[in-house]
């Protein structure tokens, strides 16, 4: 057996959905997207990756006695395919039902490292996608999936729910065949984007994408995309759930991976009333922890702004006085869009104490407030 077979069969042994291998480095075109992707400042506030992109652009940066690279594929499909939910209810993204992949990933990834290591005697670094690598193009190269029109990685076999991590290894390993592109003139992706993140196939624009201005972006979110996020609290699966390639999807395997029920479809009003602590609580192990309890409230506000209840202005009203001026202006902005100019005008009092300083927040409010209401 040799040595990829052994460590594919002990991958697979482990719970990964897809192995393959790959040579410790990025074919130039690669390379050069990276950097035009940065210099039209597409990555928006995510100061991180201009800031590692020699590391991200080549994998012997960031691990100079790395030679090959064993990619892998976990997979993360729903029991069943997304669809919109209720208006009263927030949409959470499919990745962020369960517990935080990066915890059950880094596991498996490490138990692989080990025995790799023990096994075959060489030194082993292992990453998700916390560190600067260039997951996807790897994933191609090893065979594994192609980077689709919405950039994300698309299998034959398991579509387009699969999480990736990497090994790499000291050793010169040969490696697999790479995917090719089988997109074709499909671009339902792209057609399909609330906000119309694609500028053309194959490139994102993360300023415009629901994904990162729920979760990457920490101030306010622009007034021209509020109304197109929807009840999508925490990411977006729009352009992945529409790929024809699903059609070979299946559900995830792993017990970790499977959706917890409180965050398949919870009710807006209730995620409203969540307090800091409250917040931690509900969220622990969960991906969604990590943005914190106000730009979570934000997204919350802004998804009772676009549902068109409202009951739902009695969930939003209390965070008029919120310590946050993020949860402030949401608030505001939720309200303007449920309420009738005359209620909003009731609001002012509260709105323009001096010590909360929302004045100008109330102004937009009332830009949002339809005579018809």
């Amino acid at each position: 057996m040799s040595i990829q077979d052994a460590i594919r069969n002990k991958a697979l042994e482990l719970g990964f959905d897809a192995v393959g291998f790959a040579k410790a480095a990025l074919a130039p075109e690669a390379q050069e997207h990276l950097k035009a992707f940065i210099a039209q400042g597409l990555h928006g506030e995510m100061d991180w990756m201009p800031a590692k992109a020699d590391r991200r652009g080549d994998p012997k940066v960031l691990w100079p006695e790395a030679k090959s690279v064993v990619v892998l594929g976990l997979n993360y499909g729903p029991d069943e395919a997304p669809t919109d939910l209720p208006p009263d209810r927030a949409n959470i993204s499919v990745y962020a039902r369960h517990r935080d992949y990066h915890d059950v990933l880094k596991k498996k990834l490490k138990a692989l490292g080990r025995w790799i290591a023990d096994t075959h005697k060489t030194e082993v670094k292992v990453f998700v996608d916390t560190a600067p690598v260039m997951e996807k193009p790897l994933a191609q190269a090893g065979g594994i999936g192609w980077q689709g029109k919405h950039t994300n990685l698309v299998s034959r076999e398991l579509g387009s729910w699969l999480f990736l991590g990497e090994v790499f290894l000291a050793l010169d390993l040969e490696a697999d065949q790479a995917e090719s592109d089988r997109c074709g003139e499909c671009r339902r992706c792209l057609d399909a984007c609330p906000t119309q993140a694609f500028p053309v196939p194959y490139q994102i624009d993360a300023r415009r994408c629901i994904s990162y201005l729920t979760i990457e972006h920490k101030g306010s979110i622009p007034r021209g995309l509020r109304p197109l996020i929807g009840n999508r609290i925490y990411g977006c699966d729009v352009c992945l759930a529409v790929c024809p390639w699903n059609k070979f999807a299946q559900a995830a395997a792993q017990p970790e991976l499977k959706a917890r029920a409180d965050l398949t479809a919870p009710e807006l009003a209730a995620l409203a009333t969540l307090d800091d602590a409250a917040f931690r609580q509900r969220f622990a192990g969960s991906p969604v922890k990590r943005i914190g309890r106000d730009r979570f409230l934000r997204n919350v506000l802004i998804a009772i702004g676009n549902s068109g209840i409202a009951d739902l202005k009695a969930a939003a009203r209390p965070h008029l006085a919120d310590p946050s001026p993020l949860v402030r202006e949401a608030a505001v902005w939720a309200l303007g869009r449920l309420c009738s100019p005359a209620e909003m005008r009731a609001f002012r009092p509260v709105t323009e104490d001096p010590h909360l300083g929302v004045a100008e927040e109330w102004r937009i409010g009332m830009d949002e407030a339809s005579p018809s209401r």
